[in-house]
């Protein structure tokens, strides 16, 4: 099976969440979910809001993200976590 490269946008709850903490919890989440972090983003939004994108790779047999997306939904300062990107890798 061949490996897909997913992107995650995370909004936190607020301008005053630590993006640092929501990444760190984020990104053990995708390690216990199989994937493993290729890059980290901070995108800034509006009024001082940014969004957190993670960019992972993944087995492609491991099918659906809903049950990764549900967990990390769950992460203090999280108000919304969406897949905005799938793609399968070349090599």
């Amino acid at each position: 099976m061949a490996s897909v490269i997913v992107n995650l946008k995370i909004m936190p709850s607020s301008p005053d969440e630590d993006l640092s903490a929501i990444d760190r919890q984020a990104s053990a989440l995708i390690a216990e979910f199989g994937g493993k972090v290729a890059k980290r983003e901070v995108i800034p939004i509006a009024f001082g809001l940014k969004a957190l994108h993670i960019h992972f790779v993944m087995g492609e047999a491991k099918g659906t993200t809903e049950p990764l997306e549900n967990k990390i939904a769950l992460v203090k300062g999280v108000q919304s976590v969406d897949v905005f990107d799938v793609r399968r890798t070349v090599g």
